[in-house]
């Protein structure tokens, strides 16, 4: 680690038609040196909401997958330190305060996990397979980036070593049954297309058992159903995205065998 590397703290978030909640953390981040929205060309008010903010710099550009799209917003952070929020993430007070003195302090460590509370609407999900979420959001871009073969989920890559924060980041993950669907969707596309481009050919069993696996798993195991219907409503939704991954994986491959060989 560089000893001397300075404190202030760039946060970088990437949009695509967050006009929902992009105010509501922007107008909390009166702590960053440096604030960089960049956005796949949102067609709400997102970026009007973030150019009403002096301290925001926005940028668009094109989405290409999540891994180039944050180590794209990185190559324009002009401090070392990175704090990677979602649009639907919230700092409290006391998180806030603990990254601060953190970066501050720290001389050994090179990125920071950090654990989530996920929300449903305006109530705590506790179980569901969401309560050992660990997260990277914070870390020095000298020593990390992300992992470019991961299209989604994507994995941050450390050089040194690992921390872990004390205070709760809070995720509002369930907005209403529409958006989180869709959200479900465009990862389960995703996760197929990561697969196809490893080659891996979609099965019959898999699509069947995997998403029926996923919902029992989390419903049952991770003890989704002491959340009530919320537990329901997250572990059914979760195991459809597993669904839409196998389907869409079925149909990549179909185009692939209909068109003509080169």
């Amino acid at each position: 680690m560089n000893h001397n590397s300075n404190t202030e703290i760039s946060v970088l978030i990437i949009t695509l038609n967050e006009e929902n909640q992009i105010k509501a953390l922007l107008a909390d981040l009166d702590f960053a040196d440096e604030i960089i929205v960049v956005d796949s060309f949102s067609t709400d008010q997102t970026e009007a909401i973030c150019r009403s903010f002096k301290k925001v710099t926005f940028i668009q550009y094109k989405f290409e997958n999540y891994s180039s799209q944050r180590n794209f917003a990185i190559s324009q952070a002009k401090n070392d330190w990175i704090l990677f929020l979602d649009a639907d993430e919230r700092l409290t007070p006391a998180l806030k305060k603990e990254v601060l003195t953190t970066v501050k302090n720290n001389e050994t460590i090179a990125a920071f996990l950090f654990q989530r509370t996920f929300m449903f609407q305006e109530q705590v999900l506790h179980f569901s397979g969401n309560q050992t979420d660990k997260i990277f959001r914070l870390f020095n871009k000298n020593n990390a980036e992300y992992n470019n073969d991961k299209l989604v989920h994507e994995k941050l890559k450390v050089h040194g070593k690992v921390g872990i924060l004390k205070n709760k980041l809070v995720h509002y993950s369930y907005s209403s049954y529409d958006e989180y669907k869709a959200k479900t969707i465009r990862y389960g596309k995703l996760k197929a297309q990561e697969k196809f481009i490893k080659n891996q050919k979609p099965s019959f069993l898999l699509r069947l058992l995997h998403p029926t696996y996923n919902f029992m798993f989390n419903y049952f195991a991770r003890l989704g159903f002491l959340d009530g219907k919320k537990g329901l409503i997250i572990c059914y939704l979760n195991a459809n995205s597993v669904y839409i991954r196998y389907r869409e994986l079925e149909q990549l491959w179909n185009k692939k065998s209909l068109s003509p060989k080169q």
